[in-house]
């Protein structure tokens, strides 16, 4: 069967010697940190500063305007959430069970890589969840200020555990790369 010898094979190549697995490690957190569900920093940050003055403040409402765009991409049904989470398993397993069972280098690299993402993932789920109830919330008539002020709370707060998963990720990553390489100075 060549075609699961060539997959073994591209599995099996060097990963934690290669400058391309780290530059995309560091790319993808890097990404993964400008954003919290599509909504830029200084959005978030703006709406962080504003006065709890008797008008609507400019900055909330671009806030939950950003919201009320990004937050419908980010619901899940039960039926599509089951299987978004069945797929990912048994990926996420398949990929362990050959890096870390069978020794493959690159599925050990890219459950390290893949499984961070995962969990920030679920995260993001669920504060897209909350964030949909002030969203419905100040549409019912909660005032703007407030609204925009317990966002901004719920996504900086979502931006630090996001930074600590990131920070956490690439010092497990680094530690367990140093250790492969190690104990296989010439790759095998």
């Amino acid at each position: 069967m060549p075609g699961a010898e060539a997959i073994l094979a591209l599995l099996d190549s060097r990963s934690f010697g290669s400058i391309w697995f780290w530059v995309i490690l560091t790319l993808a957190w890097t990404m993964a940190g400008r954003r919290s569900l599509g909504v830029p920093s200084d959005v978030i940050a703006a709406a962080g500063r504003g006065g709890a003055g008797a008008e609507d403040d400019p900055a909330a409402l671009t806030l939950l305007d950003w919201l009320s765009l990004t937050l419908p991409r980010w619901q899940l049904g039960p039926r599509e959430g089951a299987v978004l989470l069945g797929i990912g398993a048994f990926l996420v397993s398949t990929l362990a069970v050959l890096g870390f069972g069978y020794g493959l280098e690159m599925a050990q690299a890219l459950v390290l890589l893949i499984l961070p993402f995962a969990g920030l993932f679920a995260l993001d789920l669920r504060l897209a969840r909350r964030l949909g109830a002030v969203l419905a919330r100040a549409e019912i008539g909660q005032p703007v200020n407030e609204a925009g002020a317990e966002a901004a709370r719920l996504l900086r707060h979502h931006r630090r555990v996001g930074l600590a998963i990131s920070v956490l990720s690439v010092a497990v990553t680094a530690f367990y790369g140093a250790a492969w390489m190690l104990a296989h100075p010439y790759g095998f």
